[in-house]
């Protein structure tokens, strides 16, 4: 198990928590009442500790190793998932995965940033940074659900579009560009989820929909932290003071009414109870697909245009 500097207390408790089954177990001795109270004290410091996380911590439980990725949501929330490759123009980016499956008894196409658990996976996936390819195969996948009128559902979790020249040469910002336009026009429900890190183009590039949610413990921004530290004080030793300057957390990003919503995750992140992880995300998309399926074509593009057209705030002079 991984832990992070500010879970110090929480390592320190289960580790003594640990110790006591150790000794229960060796020497037959009944620690039961020393055991319940760590346990409990265990849940009382974790909710302490959760409920005042600052930007950076969340952003570094975004990033934590045993966080579900993509396919771990497919694999657990949906159905008879038949991945779907290739932009029929360049190849098969790996970076991101799609296809149709059954969600809650119905066909939905889920499109999603995959990265990988090792080395060999994270050099596969070139570490969830999609190419142009990625995003033409992902609006040929957008454009075939439209086609057979089926629900859209994308899982963001990408630390930025592929920065190399290659993806410039192959048109990076024209592919991401016209995913936003395309999007905006799709004739049937989109709900766009960031599972974990939302950065910048990378992540707009799937993320235009009628529904736009964000995990609890996941950041959205034009740029990571370290990024934003680098120019503006050209080091990253300034990364926390930039996540709160950035205001890049899911609460923040609701406040701000970037997002229609946030779903809560287990006590410790997703990677502390994968399984009721799946359970939640399950339970809130299915409210939302019900909301949306009773819109028409029209209703959907013309509410999701008005949304995306009203954030921010401009003066005219």
């Amino acid at each position: 198990m991984a832990y992070f500097d500010f879970e110090k207390p929480i390592q320190d408790l289960e580790e003594q928590l640990k110790k006591v089954k150790e000794v229960a177990e060796k020497g037959k001795v009944n620690v039961s009442a020393s055991i319940k109270e760590l346990e409990q004290k265990i849940i009382e410091t974790k909710k302490s500790l959760y409920k005042n996380l600052n930007g950076w911590q969340r952003v570094q439980i975004s990033r934590h190793p045993d966080r579900p990725y993509t396919l771990d949501y497919i694999e657990n929330c949906f159905e008879n998932f038949i991945e779907l490759h290739g932009d029929r123009n360049v190849k098969d980016d790996k970076a991101i995965v799609g296809g149709f499956a059954t969600f809650n008894g119905e066909t939905v196409m889920v499109i999603g940033h995959q990265k990988g658990r090792n080395t060999k996976q994270r050099q596969f996936r070139n570490f969830g940074m999609p190419n142009p390819e990625g995003y033409r195969k992902a609006l040929r996948l957008m454009k075939l659900a439209q086609k057979f009128n089926k629900p859209i559902i994308t899982l963001i979790d990408t630390p930025g579009a592929s920065p190399g020249l290659d993806a410039e040469e192959r048109g990076q910002g024209e592919a991401i560009a016209k995913n936003l336009m395309e999007m905006s026009m799709l004739r049937v429900p989109i709900i766009c989820i960031i599972i974990g890190e939302g950065a910048s183009g990378g992540a707009l590039g799937i993320g235009v929909g009628d529904r736009v949610m964000m995990m609890e413990n996941t950041w959205y921004s034009v740029i990571s932290p370290e990024s934003c530290s680098s120019i503006l004080w050209r080091s990253w030793e300034h990364k926390e003071k930039a996540a709160d300057a950035l205001k890049l957390t899911a609460e923040d990003m609701l406040k701000n009414k970037l997002i229609d919503g946030v779903i809560p995750e287990p006590l410790g992140g997703a990677h502390e109870n994968p399984i009721e992880s799946y359970q939640i995300f399950k339970s809130e998309v299915i409210k939302l697909l019900n909301e949306l399926k009773k819109l028409s074509p029209k209703k959907l593009i013309d509410t999701r245009i008005q949304k995306f057209s009203s954030m921010g705030s401009f003066i005219e002079n």
